[in-house]
């Protein structure tokens, strides 16, 4: 077993020091990082509250007259929030029901289906926790097995054509996946931006 020297030893401590340092120094950032984005969660749903439009629900006369599946939804669809860019681009619509969000991309924008802010984030940081908690409060019977929240991303030969989540609880939860999903279709058109 090697003894270390004085300098050696002295040099351990240093590095240790600083790797504690920068250990509490990310901490630290990671804290004000979580903090801003509870701030831009409060903004965004300010914003969301002054920005969402009404859907006018047809009347049954009218109904009658829509092919079935359009009939389905507009029965139900009680409000549709757009998504804009920060630049006013349309990049999506956010369709709302009581028991359902639809994310609908808009049709002009390919959206890559494996890009990192749906997968990594939305899907992963997102929408997984919350099933997995609801699973567990249906486990202990606080939640009923039908209340789960599910989602379903719907895609074609590799492009976005849809989020659904079912389920999705109370208004609190509306308002975090509302935020949610509009950062993620924000950051995936930045990068069909930079794709380009």
């Amino acid at each position: 077993m090697a003894v270390l020297s004085k300098e050696d030893d002295l040099e351990l401590k240093r590095l240790a020091e600083m790797k504690a340092y920068l250990e509490k120094k990310i901490a630290d950032f990671e804290r004000e990082i979580e903090h801003l984005r509870s701030f831009l969660g409060v903004v965004d749903s300010l914003l969301a509250e002054k920005s969402f439009k009404h859907v006018k629900i047809p009347s049954e006369a009218q109904l009658t007259m829509l092919p079935e599946k359009a009939e389905v939804a507009a029965k139900h669809v009680s409000e549709v929030w757009p998504i804009a860019s920060t630049e006013g681009t349309h990049l999506a619509d956010l369709q709302i029901t009581e028991s359902e969000l639809i994310l609908v991309p808009d049709s002009s924008i390919r959206y890559d289906v494996a890009s990192p802010p749906l997968r990594a984030f939305l899907v992963a940081r997102v929408l997984d926790p919350m099933h997995t908690k609801d699973q567990e409060a249906a486990r202990t019977g606080q939640l009923g097995a039908d209340d789960v929240l599910v989602y379903e991303v719907e895609e074609d030969g590799g492009t976005l054509k849809a989020v659904r989540v079912r389920n999705y609880g109370d208004q609190r939860r509306l308002v975090e996946l509302r935020n949610a999903i509009r950062w993620t279709i924000r950051r995936m058109y930045e990068k069909t931006l930079q794709a380009r």
